[in-house]
C-alpha cells in the first residue's frame, strides 16, 4: 500500500506542475503539450484504481482524440504561436484568494461528507472498473450522450475548418 501511495502522489505533483504549466505557457502548442502530460496523468491515477479500461479509454480519447484536435484547431485557425503583448492583466491577488477560499471550501465539504471514513477496496469496487461494465454501461445506459460527445467534437473540427477558410 505504500508503494502505491508514493506512486500516488509523484503522479499528481507531476500533474499539477503540469497544469501549472498549461496556464503558465505563452505558447500554444506547449501549453497543449502540458496538458498531454496531466491527461496521461490521471490515466496513471486510473491505473492505480485498477480501472485498466477506463484509463486506456483516457489515453486513447482524451489524448489521442482531443489533444490532436486541439492542435488541428491551432494549426487551422493560423493563431499566433506566441503573444504579442503581455499576458498579465494584474488580477493575480484577487485570484489567490478566490482559490484558496474555493480550496477551504472544497476541503471542508470532502471533510463533511466523507471524515475518517475508509474506503475498502473489495470485489465489487474492483469489478466496477472492468471492460466489460464500462461497455455495458456506455454503450447501454450512457450512449446518447457518448453520441453527443461525438458530434460535438465533430462540429469543433468542421468549425476549426471553417474559419480557418475564411480567407
Amino acid at each position: 500500500m505504500v508503494a502505491q501511495n508514493v506512486a500516488f502522489y509523484v503522479v499528481a505533483v507531476s500533474m499539477a506542475l503540469a497544469a501549472i504549466g498549461v496556464v503558465r505557457t505563452r505558447n500554444i502548442v506547449h501549453a497543449a503539450l502540458y496538458l498531454v502530460v496531466v491527461l496521461a496523468g490521471a490515466a496513471a491515477q486510473y491505473i492505480l484504481l485498477a480501472a485498466e479500461f477506463v484509463a486506456w479509454v483516457q489515453v486513447l480519447i482524451y489524448i489521442g482524440a482531443v489533444v490532436i484536435l486541439f492542435l488541428f484547431g491551432i494549426m487551422l485557425t493560423k493563431a499566433p504561436m506566441r503573444a504579442t503583448g503581455p499576458l498579465d492583466n494584474d488580477q493575480r491577488w484577487p485570484a489567490a484568494v478566490v482559490s484558496v477560499f474555493l480550496l477551504g471550501v472544497l476541503v471542508s465539504l470532502l471533510v463533511d461528507a466523507f471524515g475518517n471514513d475508509e474506503i475498502a477496496v473489495d470485489d465489487t469496487l474492483r469489478t466496477t472498473g472492468l471492460a466489460a461494465n464500462v461497455g455495458d454501461s456506455i454503450f447501454r445506459t450512457y450512449v446518447v450522450p457518448f453520441e453527443v460527445v461525438s458530434m460535438l467534437l465533430l462540429a469543433a473540427l468542421v468549425g476549426a475548418v471553417v474559419i480557418a477558410r475564411r480567407d
